[in-house]
């Protein structure tokens, strides 16, 4: 009893440690589209330097689980648990590096008037932070049945990705010298759209937790 009231004390604190990762990468995520569309160069830098608490905090929880399956040896329903956390903490980081990629663009704007059409672009901002806050919330109550209905949330962001690169195309066409905040843009949309992905991910890893049987939502 002592050793399994141990490792449930250990299991919490690294769950814990996910949820605050979850939480800074979503945070900078959001921050990020914030200072591309405000052309706040300092605030872009000021992300960039945070990742790496991001980063620092995904390799604590890859050390933890690690020294959890060296001690405890768990199997079954609790390997996959921290299997799954670990999965968890990577997809996380990555979205952190979306970030850190969207402020290197907006650094590469600079104060240039953004004079492409930006409106998509902050839809696609805003499913997407929306898909990945009620992510984590379903990852603490491990709720199936609504990752499922969340999942396809990433169909809407994938339209309004081909009508976002549409416009900016489109866009370019009427206006001298364009090319080059399109090609910036461009990227934003396509890191917006990869972090859409991952939070499905992070439903199939859900699904994979609790039923123990691999799942894509496509």
């Amino acid at each position: 009893m002592v050793v399994r009231e141990k490792y449930e004390q250990e299991l919490t604190r690294v769950q814990q440690r996910l949820v605050d990762l979850c939480e800074l990468a979503i945070h900078a995520f959001d921050h990020s589209v914030d200072g591309l569309l405000q052309k706040d160069v300092e605030k872009a830098w000021v992300l960039i330097d945070q990742d790496r608490f991001i980063n620092r905090l995904e390799q604590h929880i890859q050390d933890d689980v690690l020294l959890l399956i060296a001690k405890q040896q768990p199997v079954a329903t609790d390997l996959r648990r921290v299997m799954v956390i670990v999965k968890a903490a990577s997809e996380m980081e990555r979205i952190g590096d979306y970030a850190v990629n969207i402020a290197k663009e907006t650094i590469r704007l600079g104060e240039t008037e953004l004079t492409l059409p930006i409106e998509k672009i902050d839809r696609m901002r805003g499913l997407a932070v929306k898909m990945l806050r009620d992510m984590l919330q379903l990852f603490i109550t491990e709720n199936l049945l609504e990752a499922k209905v969340l999942a396809e949330m990433d169909d809407q962001i994938d339209a309004l990705y081909g009508e976002a690169l549409t416009e900016l195309l489109e866009a370019t066409h009427t206006q001298t010298g364009a090319e080059s905040q399109l090609q910036q843009l461009s990227f934003v949309c396509k890191y917006i759209e990869r972090a859409a992905d991952h939070a499905t991910n992070l439903a199939e890893s859900l699904f994979y937790l609790v039923k123990g049987k691999h799942y894509a939502f496509d």
